[in-house]
């Protein structure tokens, strides 16, 4: 299985991801990079400052199970880039026969809201998808989707890639982490896969997160994206 989640509504699959490669056995495998990253270098844990980029981690799981972590703090700035990368992480998906790519996202909701929404762009996926009593979303989001979530899942049929987008409705704080506490439960019921997070974990992760981030540009800086360009509906 392969995860992909970057800062967005909520950072609800970003708090996710780094929980679980923060908190199981992992390693950094490999970096996507790209020149329409924000020329943003950054220091990492160890001291020393690294480029803007996607990290590619192995996360060894409670269960055995290894999978594959796609994470950052920014994803490109063009439309252009964003679709190259998507089209790079669905070949690696592709060519090592991945059973399943997540991308994980928030959507901005009512504080009452607190649905995972799942989303594909394949009827074979969504066919599967519901023969496992996993309902598909067939009317969110209504505006669509942006930036490499969005390339991702509607890119993935050309790659024979089964892709999937779980989505977290949230607030839209700025970290989110019951959305992400209740992102997690639901992986682990639909596809049998022990995570090992627990709401203290991803709290610490957050925290994190945020120190991280907070003084660096917003993924709408980013994005070059005014708010009177988005709607609640995306899901980034």
């Amino acid at each position: 299985m392969i995860i992909e989640a970057v800062p967005g509504v909520g950072n609800v699959g970003k708090i996710l991801v780094d929980a679980l490669i923060q908190m199981h056995p992992s390693r950094t495998i490999g970096w996507i990079l790209h020149p329409d990253f924000p020329p943003h270098a950054t220091m990492g844990l160890d001291g020393l400052i690294g480029p803007p980029r996607l990290d590619i981690c192995s996360v060894l799981l409670p269960d055995g199970i290894t999978l594959l972590a796609i994470t950052g703090l920014m994803q490109p700035m063009t439309a252009s880039g964003q679709f190259e990368v998507a089209e790079k992480i669905l070949e690696m998906a592709s060519s090592s026969g991945a059973t399943w790519l997540l991308v994980l996202a928030g959507l901005a909701s009512e504080p009452e809201c607190r649905s995972i929404h799942v989303v594909c762009s394949d009827r074979e996926t969504r066919a599967s998808l519901e023969r496992s009593d996993i309902e598909v979303s067939k009317e969110h989001p209504q505006q669509g989707m942006i930036g490499i979530a969005g390339m991702l899942l509607s890119l993935s049929p050309t790659s024979g890639v089964p892709a999937l987008g779980v989505v977290g409705e949230t607030m839209g704080a700025s970290s989110d982490v019951l959305a992400a506490d209740r992102m997690s439960k639901w992986i682990e019921e639909a596809f049998d896969v022990t995570l090992g997070l627990d709401l203290d974990t991803t709290k610490e992760t957050a925290a994190r997160l945020m120190e991280t981030i907070g003084s660096g540009i917003s993924i709408e800086e980013y994005l070059e994206l005014d708010e009177s360009e988005t709607s609640s509906d995306f899901y980034v």
